[in-house]
């Protein structure tokens, strides 16, 4: 198989020939695009972002990793919900059991009491009036109905009622980190000098990029344009690919690239910066010459806006927060740092994000999965609630999701887990405030206290409208927040 430079890789395999760099993020969510060589493995879906690659196939199509992710998918959408096991259960006995009392109301206190006939058949049919779950069985739907609209117009697009009951009761959200968290582009963070200003070493790399197509490249070629840095004319350049790329500016030849393209260069104060920026999460790019090292160009995955304060309104409300990445564990763990997740997990394939993600609902019970790409998929079926970023999601990760999120806008989770937990109080209002009225009068009725009109009238229609009329204020302005 033949990759050139912008095709997708049809299909699991090793590398035979040439080198390049592989975008992983559809399947691994590595924010920075790998080196691949001679031996290297390559997965479907993927994308060859620069250079030409031979590869020799290792699986066929149905057992290639984008297989199994729809493999994944569909085992983890066949698990079904606490909630929908317990209505199948209660559907099964209480019709009957409803209609075993009243028939016992009708034959026991004629028998036992000496109450007319008539009048025991009387108490028995209000009984059966009141036992009908007109307000019961509309006080879960219409308070759900209520809230998925609500969050409709408010961007967020909710498959299903349980979804959003769900949402409310989980204790912890699991979060997919490039493109969820952070925005999967890169940028320039630290610009640093040894010897030459910073400006100067920002000029040389980006005259250096000009020519490359690489996201890091591309990240630099842009700092340079907001400072305005000036593009030198570069000749003999060359992509050393995995490596970086040379040139000369001037009558001096430049390098700009990893550390393998300044293994001969004598290790100084730019090692030191150079650890501590790695050390950061962050990837660094050194500039300089044959013999020295000039300066350092550190870039990172850019946070989201709203990445920190909608980690901490979750952990205010005792939620605990959970970053699964398949970037590697420094800058994992760098990332979850700055936002404040209280739980990283890096270096994850798509079936290890799965598995992750039954550990945690082994452990704390309902796990809400916030995600955006075909890695994500399998988690976000397999977690109780999965939440796709709709405006950035995969088409994948959107069929898989329980909840879209329609605009890249992360602030809507901690809305939604609001909303949720709102809508779940209403239906416990209404559910609780169903059951005793009905008790209630029902008692009454046993005790021949009530008339059918105040049966139907109290504890059938008006009890019906009043839980309408209380799911109608999740719909207020400011619900969920």
């Amino acid at each position: 198989m033949i990759a050139r430079p912008g095709d997708t890789i049809a299909l699991d395999g090793v590398v035979t020939a040439g080198a390049s760099s592989v975008d992983q993020a559809a399947i691994t969510g590595e924010s920075v695009p790998v080196p691949k060589s001679i031996g290297d493995g390559v997965y479907a879906g993927t994308r060859n972002v620069e250079g030409y690659l031979e590869v020799r196939v290792t699986k066929p199509e149905e057992e290639s990793t984008i297989a199994r992710v729809v493999a994944l998918v569909a085992e983890a959408q066949a698990h079904t919900s606490p909630t929908e096991a317990f209505i199948e259960r209660f559907s099964r006995y209480y019709t009957p059991a409803v209609i075993l009392v009243a028939a016992l109301l009708v034959v026991v206190p004629p028998l036992a009491f000496g109450i007319p006939f008539l009048e025991a058949f009387y108490r028995a049919l209000i009984l059966l009036v009141i036992s009908c779950p007109c307000a019961l069985a509309i006080s879960t739907p219409v308070s759900m109905v209520s809230g998925i609209t609500t969050a409709a117009h408010n961007g967020v697009l909710i498959k299903g009622r349980d979804s959003l009951e769900t949402v409310g009761l989980a204790r912890v959200v699991v979060f997919d980190k490039t493109g969820t968290l952070t925005t999967g582009r890169l940028e320039v963070d630290d610009v640093i000098g040894f010897g030459v200003p910073a400006a100067e070493v920002l000029a040389i790399a980006a005259s250096l990029e000009s020519r490359s197509g690489h996201p890091i490249a591309e990240a630099i070629r842009r700092r340079a344009e907001e400072e305005g840095a000036a593009f030198l004319e570069v000749e003999e350049f060359v992509s050393i690919t995995g490596r970086g790329v040379r040139g000369e500016i001037g009558s001096t030849a430049y390098l700009l690239g990893n550390e393998g393209l300044f293994a001969g260069t004598a290790d100084g104060v730019w090692r030191a910066e150079y650890d501590r920026l790695e050390g950061e999460g962050k990837t660094v790019v050194i500039a300089g010459t044959d013999s020295a090292v000039m300066g350092l160009l550190a870039l990172s995955d850019v946070i989201k806006e709203d990445a920190g304060t909608t980690v901490a309104d979750l952990q205010s409300r005792g939620i605990r927060t959970v970053m699964l990445t398949g970037d590697n564990e420094r800058v994992g763990e760098a990332v979850a740092r700055r936002i404040g997740i209280d739980e990283c997990h890096a270096g994850l394939l798509p079936e290890e994000k799965v598995a992750m993600v039954e550990q945690l609902m082994d452990r704390y019970g309902l796990v809400v999965m916030v995600g955006d790409g075909v890695n994500d998929a399998p988690a976000l079926a397999r977690a109780n609630v999965g939440v796709a970023m709709g405006a950035i999601g995969s088409d994948v990760a959107i069929d898989a999701a329980d909840i879209v999120v329609m605009e890249d806008d992360i602030s809507r989770v901690a809305y939604l887990v609001a909303l949720s937990e709102k809508t779940v109080s209403v239906v416990r209002q209404n559910v609780a405030t169903a059951v005793i009225v009905k008790l209630g009068i029902a008692a009454l009725a046993v005790l021949g206290l009530v008339t059918l009109w105040m049966a139907v009238a109290f504890g059938d229609m008006g009890l019906s409208l009043a839980v309408i009329a209380n799911a109608l204020r999740i719909g207020r302005p400011g619900a969920g927040t």
